[in-house]
């Protein structure tokens, strides 16, 4: 699910363009976004992996986790680095939104022509909330389903962005090891308390309007050249994320707040490791993050109706997923300094292609294929080679001519709202 999408440690450019040294960024989301692929295509062509590696592996959430890690590592760098809210939000929004909204008219046009099954209920039937719910990003925390299924992570994204936002503003953004191991206590507290969506259980569906207009004027705010409407702003979009993640992700409290965890655990690996002074005592505070959020896993649980085996297994695929993924950037992190395939980098560029174009080619790969069961594996591995190019050669389309394009857009009109350091 970046995810959830991912920017580059300077403030113009992707992370390769600062040479070799973070290639290994690219890399990693590069491998991320085709565990993604592959998980997904698990069940309209490789039931058989489904059915013996799933329960104790969830590919999903490692591919996810590992695009968290990377954007903690990176996005609030990029802010900081601009030293403009401003023009951090500009570069956010045409890295973000142009594509985005490529995915989400397709997917709508496949909903409405059959090509999935059908829409989400809510979304045919309450279609102005759950589009409104859809352009603040914050769906999954406003209990709306995703017209396409992967957009559920930008909601974490978008969170986290605004979070970044606010500690930037009020000047405490370096305590990043603190505020992931905090999030992650967090989780599980909150996890045993309150249940998935409990706010809009109480409210109703007045959350995705409330919501939408308390991010409008907090981002408006934060924009301002006035310090003291920034603060306020600030601390409005800051109450706004935390409250959605705490009280009415669709996942669930542990869930969302240790997604959060993990993406601050991303920042404060950057900060370790170019502050030998910090090492010495944070690399013990943030080795706690992954432990807490398998704590989180194996006591909390789902949280759903799902049979005590179901239970079981995600505890177990979840807990391995999350563990996978911090070693995963663990190793890229020692071995940065090495060459990185130019393959790697390229896919690491187009992740986001991939990543939010995928699920549009998988559904009419099962509207071809329907029953895998009746289909010899070597006919299905020829789909999955398919499968894997179309989706890639979708993705160097929607590259080159939509998000190269919107990004050159957002970078010179974020270079024309110059502003000074807010501090």
């Amino acid at each position: 699910m970046h995810v959830a999408t991912r920017s580059s440690p300077s403030p113009a450019s992707s992370p390769s363009s600062q040479g070799g040294r973070q290639s290994w960024l690219d890399a990693l989301r590069g491998v991320a976004a085709l565990i993604v692929v592959f998980e997904h295509s698990l069940d309209p062509l490789l039931p058989e992996i489904r059915g013996s590696i799933s329960p104790w592996f969830d590919f999903g959430q490692y591919g996810v986790l590992v695009f968290f890690l990377v954007s903690g590592y990176v996005i609030p760098v990029s802010l900081e680095r601009r030293g403009s809210v401003r023009g951090f939000w500009i570069t956010r929004f045409f890295r973000l939104y142009p594509l985005w909204a490529l995915a989400a008219v397709i997917g709508t046009v496949f909903g409405l022509a059959g090509v999935y099954s059908t829409l989400p209920a809510q979304t045919s039937g309450q279609p102005w909330s759950a589009t409104l719910a859809h352009v603040t990003m914050l769906q999954d925390l406003l209990q709306v389903p995703s017209v396409v299924n992967v957009f559920w992570t930008l909601s974490y994204e978008m969170a986290f962005y605004l979070l970044v936002t606010a500690m930037f503003v009020f000047g405490v953004h370096r305590a990043s090891t603190g505020t992931s191991l905090t999030f992650a206590v967090c989780a599980l507290v909150a996890g045993a308390l309150v249940p998935a969506g409990w706010l809009t259980h109480a409210v109703g569906g007045s959350v995705v309007g409330i919501a939408a207009v308390v991010l409008l004027g907090g981002i408006a705010a934060v924009l301002s050249a006035k310090r003291d409407v920034r603060l306020h702003g600030a601390a409005v979009i800051a109450v706004l994320a935390l409250v959605l993640l705490t009280l009415n992700s669709r996942v669930g409290a542990w869930q969302s707040l240790i997604i959060l965890a993990t993406m601050f655990g991303g920042t404060a690996i950057y900060r370790i490791e170019r502050s030998p002074a910090v090492w010495a005592h944070s690399r013990w505070l943030l080795g706690l993050v992954p432990v807490l959020s398998v704590a989180a896993a194996v006591w909390l649980g789902p949280g759903w109706g799902m049979s005590e085996a179901g239970q079981q297994a995600f505890k177990w695929s979840w807990s391995a997923a999350v563990v996978a993924a911090w070693l995963t950037f663990a190793a890229g992190l020692a071995l940065r300094h090495r060459a990185v395939s130019p393959v790697l980098v390229w896919l690491g560029l187009a992740s986001y292609s991939i990543y939010l174009l995928h699920p549009l080619v998988l559904q009419v790969i099962r509207r071809v294929t329907n029953d895998p069961s009746g289909i010899p594996l070597a006919t299905r591995l020829a789909w999955e080679a398919v499968f894997f190019a179309t989706v890639i050669a979708c993705a160097a389309l929607s590259h080159r001519y939509v998000e190269k394009p919107a990004q050159r857009v957002g970078r010179r009109l974020a270079r024309a709202a110059g502003e000074p350091t807010y501090r």
